[in-house]
């Protein structure tokens, strides 16, 4: 019987529940506690599971550059960073409040990975995110205008609660990029959040997107609502090859 209660469970997806139960088999548990409790206990296990696998999906739809998290980021003095400051951004409120953080800084010095660990908290806190390095994701949506399929990728990018731009500015704007990030832009003010990593400082942004009345019309939108994170120091890359060679 408990098999024949096994299978069913899985043909019906409860899969939380069915290694929760397979567990409690093996156990003995069953014997241990009273009737109530089990329920309790298979319901939580289900619902961890199906929490777990939600996560695991947000996360792998993201499509981040790093596997990073919070926990691991580097808070040394001579980086700029505020661990308080951190741990705020991850509770993610900056979403529910439609803001963007703006992270720059020289090469390597670890843009992307801060980026990256705030998107994968904000998975797990049930957000839906998209990364993407800038270059590629203006290369597909210059692809996508030539096959037809243009409004289906912005409308994918719109739905997402946060969208990382990562290494923005590394490569000059042409006038379609420009008119690709004004749509961007104009479809998440103040509905959706971004978080933007550039080498290049902020006020240096007009230069690199060009046309000074639509570099005005963007820079607005995003700077009005943001918060800064400016890292120094020296690049995490060659800190960690120096801790190889000694």
């Amino acid at each position: 019987m408990n098999e024949e209660t096994l299978d069913k469970m899985k043909q019906m997806k409860f899969f939380g529940m069915a290694r929760a139960f397979q567990t409690s088999l093996e156990s003995d548990k069953m014997n241990q506690v009273t009737i109530d409790e089990m329920i309790a206990f298979l319901i939580d296990s289900e619902l961890d599971d199906r929490h777990n696998r939600n996560v695991e999906r947000r996360i792998k739809y993201a499509k981040f550059r790093y596997r990073s998290d919070i926990e691991n980021i580097n808070y040394d003095s001579d980086r700029n960073l505020d661990k308080n400051q951190i741990m705020r951004y991850a509770e993610c409120t900056f979403i529910e409040k439609r803001e963007n953080i703006l992270i720059t800084g020289l090469t390597g010095i670890g843009k992307s990975y801060i980026a990256s660990a705030l998107g994968r908290q904000a998975c797990t806190l049930g957000y839906k995110v998209l990364y993407a390095n800038t270059a590629k994701l203006f290369a597909n949506l210059k692809m996508s205008k030539a096959d037809g399929s243009y409004i289906k990728e912005i409308n994918k990018i719109e739905k997402k609660d946060l969208l990382i731009l990562d290494d923005f500015g590394l490569q000059p704007f042409d006038n379609q990029t420009r008119m690709f990030l004004m749509e961007i832009i104009e479809d998440r003010h103040d509905k959706r959040s971004m978080i933007i990593t550039s080498q290049i400082p902020v006020e240096a942004w007009y230069d690199v997107i060009g046309d000074k009345t639509i570099a005005d019309a963007i820079l607005d939108r995003i700077i009005h609502t943001a918060h800064r994170i400016d890292l120094k120091g020296e690049s995490m890359r060659k800190r960690k090859n120096k801790q190889v060679l000694y």
